[in-house]
């Protein structure tokens, strides 16, 4: 067995600041071998992200207690029976283990594959298995196939992407959530053409990895909204032509510059009003997509009779609608040539024992991608 250090969630919904209510416990585990198909890595960077803070908050349900973290890069250490990769390969991990074989894999939509999804929200492996195992013999979940707040973790290979050794870990790791999604979400669920009038809603490492890959497709104006003025800052340096402050007037705001509503609307806060707000501001014939993860129990109201007289569309986007084996090196190639600048969204790099602390920063939009850093 393996010895790592790992932040483990024990209870949701402690209030914050969660430096002192210490949601994350710093934990000594255990770690099983590799089984078929499966992959030992030695995380290496690994990103704090609101998905991981909807948890902690308790507005997204999991199995506790749960070894925290999907977003990370990492390098092999041993390969089980079966898995393609070899101790040394330096790997980009995605949230989503697609198992390759079921019908919504074979179609090309990894995203939504059914065992991976269910093997998520159980809190194990895609093969069912738990692989961490704690002092007091109990065995702590998984956090969608990756929990990457740890010195090193087990996944499956169908988790995984092999990467150039060149790329740093800390900016590789950004790659495994917040550029698949946001900029999945700006070019394939979107589908933001050449021309296009562009808003996006909340200014995060997805939000922004959005407004970058809808600079790269050559929008011709793109509106960033949040409430936190950095990050509008941050949004106009990147290549916002507007930046409007979130709150009741943005839509308002949204129309008067794009001209009556923008075509292409990219909501990634998972709040339902903003989320409205996102619908509403966009103009007739657009499409409006949803990236953030709202709580479940919440609905969303809009004027249904619009999606018909208007011929308007409302998307969702789960790991921005992407492949990772196709879309990791893709978005990569993006990063080298210099159209999907993402380094620039990396506001601080900690340590693992600073991670509560961290997402102190993240709740209250300090930062915008922070990455927890290992050896």
């Amino acid at each position: 067995m393996t010895a790592t250090r790992a932040a483990v969630l024990v209870e949701s919904g402690r209030p914050a600041p969660y430096a002192d209510s210490r949601p994350l416990e710093i934990a000594d585990l255990r770690l099983d071998p590799p089984g078929p198909g499966e992959l030992l890595v030695r995380v290496r960077a690994a990103g704090l992200c609101h998905s991981d803070l909807s948890v902690i908050n308790g507005s997204r349900l999991r199995p506790l207690p749960m070894a925290l973290g999907h977003e990370a890069a990492g390098e092999v250490v041993e390969a089980g029976e079966g898995a393609e990769f070899a101790p040394g390969d330096h790997v980009v991990l995605a949230f989503v283990p697609a198992c390759g074989h079921c019908e919504r894999c074979v179609a090309g939509r990894p995203a939504l594959c059914g065992p991976g999804a269910r093997a998520n929200g159980a809190g194990t492996l895609l093969g069912g298995a738990k692989r961490f195992a704690a002092p007091d013999g109990t065995r702590p979940n998984h956090h969608l196939g990756v929990s990457a707040f740890a010195e090193y973790t087990v996944v499956s290979a169908r988790s995984a992407v092999k990467i150039d050794p060149d790329l740093p870990f800390d900016i590789a790791a950004l790659f495994g959530c917040a550029v698949l999604t946001g900029a999945g979400a700006a070019l394939y669920s979107a589908d933001v053409k050449p021309g296009d009038s562009v808003a996006v809603l909340g200014l995060g490492g997805v939000g922004l990895a959005a407004l970058l890959a809808a600079k790269a497709a050559g929008a011709s104006t793109l509106v960033a909204v949040d409430v936190v003025e950095h990050k509008r800052d941050l949004a106009s340096r990147l290549g916002a032509t507007h930046t409007v402050a979130g709150g009741p007037d943005a839509t308002e705001a949204i129309k008067d510059v794009t001209g009556g509503g923008a075509e292409k609307v990219i909501d990634t806060t998972g709040v339902v009003p903003v989320l409205e707000q996102a619908y509403a501001a966009t103009r007739p014939g657009g499409t409006t997509v949803t990236v953030g993860l709202p709580d479940p129990g919440k609905p969303v109201t809009l004027p249904a009779l619009s999606l018909v007289a208007e011929e308007r569309t409302l998307k969702g986007s789960y790991l921005g609608s992407c492949v990772p084996r196709r879309d990791v090196p893709r978005f990569i190639g993006m990063y080298r040539n210099g159209n999907l600048p993402v380094d620039a969204l990396l506001s601080d790099r900690i340590a693992l024992d600073d991670v509560n602390a961290g997402f102190d920063r993240l709740h209250t939009g300090e930062a915008v991608r922070q990455v927890i850093t290992f050896g």
